[in-house]
């Protein structure tokens, strides 16, 4: 939040010396308000100003044969700011952004609030029904899409009173598609003034950008972001990862998802290279890091075990040093594991949509590299400490609303405060004022506090599973089926049980080429697990994942109601 600012005509407080000359109570006040010459609220598209003021020439994004340098972005975002208000976008519109991780989206980070504009980023692999809500709560005023969703987009505007106006992206690099009658991006750009002299906020509060929550039940919500926050996270991913100047960066991690976890901004802060990336396959990923020496990368679980359990012959060639976040409620031990053996340097963060992607970190300690790999495994596989420009992160009781004690054992509530939180839900202020009941932001995950101070999550709060009135970590469950070597994905739902109440039901894919019968697992499961914890039946076959690799545990609790009626 921005700081407080003296109400205008109002003097600072003072009190008389022994002379009778007024004298400020605060020793340090100097009679002068903030100005022009030493405060400015701060936003991310500073970076961009400075990068491309010393590093014009260096690479800033790779897009199969395109290259772009950090002057070129720069006036392509202004180009697109300029024609945005040229067509009546000004502060609190909202542009959205129907786009795969390509050079548009990037420049959308900077030219949209540029602009003054609001970024709405939509998620790709969403139905009509659902980009059309968005659109409507949103009230994007355009909608900047490539021509690969075509369908989708017409359908959704189908939908619409008032469609947003059209401006299409024809990547040569993607399928195509077909023209839905909109401006061409390029077009588009071409009438744009590439010396526009954008203005930064007046309010650092003011909102940056809108993302919508993945909306398990119902209608997802829009989560509001401010230029503060924005430029915090996107400095925290630096220094908690330690990214170096002129870092080379895969976009593998969807730029629609939390805006990157902010990271647009963060290479752009630290003049480094986009290397774009319209689908993620093992195959792309690791070409794009020979060819590019990429450095770092982000992802969801699934990203990294598609690595892992790529063919060897994809990986070979590889001997740079190369870093890679995971973000995950819990990623299991067996991925873990799997990086460390493959070389690459893995850093688990943890976060929601409502903080800005990653707001907490696993911080690692040099004394670990000396303990066995599943030591290693376990300490890397907490959810941590807070980010550094994250102001608070602790583990309290919900309902009473203080901290667990750091015993390992005690379970609590995941809650968040500071500059990196969400201003909050649009257009939903019960939403609002449930999520931070208490002045914390509530995660709904549960976890214990361990004696080093660091988190980690148990469970998400739906996902408990209670058998028998015994409490069961459908997480712990998880790990312990990742650790089978056939498996590539697991899921543990709560199913009926007419004895216990719940019981655990598993849902398993299979690597290629893996073999496993539901016995087998089963047994398997008992060597690491107790008895109760231990899953009643399990179910094979691809598991429902969201566009950011997220396993869809409600579709997978409710096929486990239909199948415990059956049985």
């Amino acid at each position: 939040m921005s700081p407080k600012r003296r109400p205008e005509g109002k003097p600072a407080p003072q009190r008389a010396s022994a002379e009778g000359i007024p004298v400020s109570s605060d020793p340090f006040e100097t009679d002068l308000d903030r100005n022009a010459a030493n405060y400015a609220p701060l936003t991310p598209l500073s970076f961009i100003a400075r990068t491309a003021a010393i590093w014009p020439r260096r690479l800033a994004v790779v897009h199969g044969p395109r290259r772009h340098t950090w002057a070129d972005v720069e006036q392509r975002s202004r180009r697109l700011a300029s024609a945005l208000q040229a067509l009546g976008v000004g502060r609190g519109d909202a542009v959205a952004a129907m786009l795969p991780n390509t050079p548009e989206m990037v420049e959308m980070h900077f030219g949209v609030p540029m602009s003054g504009g609001v970024l709405n980023t939509l998620n790709t692999r969403l139905d009509a029904a659902a980009i059309a809500f968005m659109l409507r709560h949103g009230g994007a005023k355009v909608l900047v899409t490539d021509t690969e969703f075509a369908p989708t987009v017409r359908a959704a505007l189908r939908e619409l009173e008032r469609p947003p106006l059209l401006v299409e992206v024809d990547d040569p690099q993607g399928p195509g598609g077909e023209r839905l009658g909109g401006t061409d991006y390029e077009a588009f750009l071409a009438g744009g003034d590439p010396a526009f002299a954008w203005q930064p906020p007046d309010d650092e509060w003011r909102a940056i950008s809108l993302n919508y929550t993945s909306g398990t039940t119902g209608n997802p919500k829009g989560v509001v972001y401010h230029h503060r926050g924005a430029y915090l996270n996107a400095l925290s991913n630096v220094v908690d990862w330690g990214m170096p100047r002129h870092a080379v960066y895969l976009w593998t991690l969807p730029m629609f998802h939390c805006n990157g976890w902010c990271f647009p901004w963060t290479v752009a802060a630290i003049a480094g290279t986009n290397v774009c990336l319209r689908r993620v396959e093992a195959r792309a990923i690791f070409d794009a890091i020979r060819e590019h020496r990429v450095t770092h990368y982000c992802g969801a679980p699934i990203v990294h075990s598609t690595l892992i359990n790529a063919p060897a012959e994809l990986k070979a060639g590889i001997a740079h040093r190369v870093s890679a976040l995971v973000a995950a409620a819990a990623p299991p031990a067996a991925m873990i594991e799997g990086m460390e053996r493959m070389g690459f340097d893995l850093t688990h963060v943890y976060g929601l949509t409502e903080t800005y992607g990653p707001a907490a970190v696993c911080a690692k300690h040099p004394e670990w590299d000396d303990l066995d790999i599943a030591e290693r495994t376990r300490l890397n596989g907490r959810q941590g400490m807070r980010y550094s420009l994250q102001e608070g992160m602790t583990v309290m009781d919900p309902e009473t609303m203080t901290p667990v004690p750091a015993d390992g054992e005690t379970m609590g509530e995941i809650m968040f405060r500071g500059n990196v939180t969400m201003k909050g839900y649009l257009r939903n202020p019960e939403a609002t004022r449930e999520a931070f009941a208490g002045g914390w932001f509530h995660t709904g995950d549960l976890a214990v506090m361990q004696p080093d101070g660091y988190a980690k999550i148990k469970d998400r709060s739906k996902d408990i599973i209670i058998s028998g009135g015994e409490n069961v970590s459908s997480l712990e469950v998880e790990d312990a089926l990742y650790r089978h070597p056939a498996v590539m994905a697991a899921a543990v739902v709560a199913q009926p049980d007419p004895r216990w109440g719940e019981s655990p039901r598993a849902y398993v894919e299979l690597k290629p080429g893996g073999q496993a019968t539901a016995e087998e697992l089963i047994a398997h499961c008992r060597t690491h697990l107790a008895g109760f914890k231990v899953p009643k039946s399990i179910e094979f076959g691809e598991l429902p994942k969201t566009s950011t690799g997220k396993i869809q545990k409600f579709v997978l609790r409710e096929r486990a109601r239909s199948a415990s009626a059956i049985e």
